[in-house]
């Protein structure tokens, strides 16, 4: 048997639990716990800077101690973390001090994901890489599931049990950290050990990464791209959970944390996974070029259902389900046009730390306008936020010319 199926699958779930609940779950936690819309979106989408610098300091984990000692490590503080967030809530300044972990947890995960990749490729060969690959991303995906699904459902059900919302996450905090502990310890034994010598790149290498990537003749209209490609969906995904969690009265769907737990952990992630798979699918036999307006169409399209959504504010549990499966669905196929653009950008003698550049101004992307999102929709009102969102599809839309008469056929 293959030892990666001793510590593949159990790494990839610890890599996306984390990240999942830091960027989503955070949300729909306050949500519940009464803060507004506009300190949400503007606090939780702070959570995304590790992201951003993360290409920043990967050199380093590279060169100090080895990926196996990090991952551990990281594990071992995220468990810490989040029996942390249990410990602060009952507090009066809940929000505050349970922000400032998030924000230590958000740089704890993005540093396990720098060495959790690069622990991949070294203890495999290519061969092995090959055959795991969609092993990882289904076992992140299913972390996607417990994190956006099975959290939130727990957290919902517990509240009905207690009647006291902040308890609940209390606990569910609880039995997170146990089991990222829980992943440390079975990780301190499970991580085959490899040589590590000599892998990290040098300082001087890390400085002409940034020089050559900087220097690429498309470097203004791939940042144009990837800065605004996002900016509809980096608003829209900030406020979509609140939406179908706020009163009708205010607005939203008056759902509870069952119902968007499912919503959003299975009947979005199977149709994002569809989406992804039909997109990959597309790609590979007409190419990128081929396929990229319609992927963008997809992408921007399907927001309107958030619009239908907020005006006409159905009780149907199927309608609702109905619609943010078709969004997700479009985001799945159109996001696969952005995520080959990035590959196709990165290439050359430094493709893989270029592309790791592109995921960080993906996320500064992704960041700055949710900073703002909540801030609009109070202004606005769902229905008219929504719109708006389609309005800020318009940029990057501008940019696709551009980026269609770079690519080959």
């Amino acid at each position: 048997m293959n030892k990666g199926w001793y510590w593949v699958p159990s790494l990839y779930f610890a890599e996306g639990l984390p990240y999942v609940i830091v960027i989503t779950v955070s949300a729909i936690m306050y949500k519940n716990l009464g803060v507004s819309n506009a300190d949400i979106a503007f606090y939780t989408s702070w959570f995304y800077l590790p992201w951003v610098i993360k290409p920043l300091w990967s050199p380093f984990v590279d060169l100090m101690k080895t990926k196996r000692w990090w991952i551990v490590t990281m594990q071992t503080l995220l468990g810490a973390g989040f029996a942390s967030i249990a410990l602060f809530l009952p507090g009066g300044l809940f929000f505050q001090s349970t922000i400032a972990i998030f924000w230590l947890l958000a740089f704890a995960s993005a540093t396990h994901d720098i060495a959790a990749d690069g622990f991949y490729m070294l203890a495999q060969d290519e061969e092995q890489q090959s055959f795991f690959v969609g092993v990882r991303n289904i076992f992140y995906r299913i972390a996607m599931v417990v994190g956006q699904g099975l959290i939130v459902m727990a957290a919902g059900l517990l509240n009905r049990c207690l009647g006291d919302m902040r308890m609940a996450w209390c606990l569910v905090f609880v039995a997170i950290a146990v089991l990222m502990l829980s992943l440390a310890i079975y990780h301190r034994f499970a991580l085959p050990k490899v040589s590590e010598n000599n892998v990290g790149r040098s300082i001087v290498q890390t400085k002409d990464v940034f020089i050559t990537f900087f220097k690429k003749k498309e470097i203004v209209v791939a940042m144009l791209f990837i800065l605004t490609f996002r900016l509809g969906e980096a608003q829209l995904s900030k406020m979509a959970s609140p939406f179908l969690l706020d009163d009708i009265s205010a607005g939203g769907l008056g759902m509870n944390n069952e119902q968007v737990g499912f919503i959003y952990g299975t009947v979005g992630v199977i149709a994002l996974l569809l989406g992804g798979l039909l997109g990959g699918v597309a790609a590979s036999r007409n190419g990128l070029k081929r396929w990229l307006w319609p992927m963008v169409m997809a992408m921007n399209v399907p927001n309107l259902v958030y619009v239908f959504l907020a005006m006409v504010q159905p009780s149907n549990f199927a309608v609702v389900c109905s619609c943010v499966a078709v969004e997700q669905l479009g985001y799945g196929f159109g996001f696969t046009a952005f995520t080959l653009y990035l590959i196709h950008f990165s290439q050359g003698e430094y493709k893989t730390a270029h592309y790791a550049l592109c995921t960080g101004f993906m996320a500064l992307g992704m960041m700055l306008p949710g900073m703002i999102s909540g801030y609009v929709e109070q202004y606005l009102g769902y229905a008219h936020f929504f719109v708006y969102v389609l309005v800020c599809c318009i940029p990057g839309m501008l940019v696709v010319p551009l980026i269609y008469r770079e690519l080959k056929s």
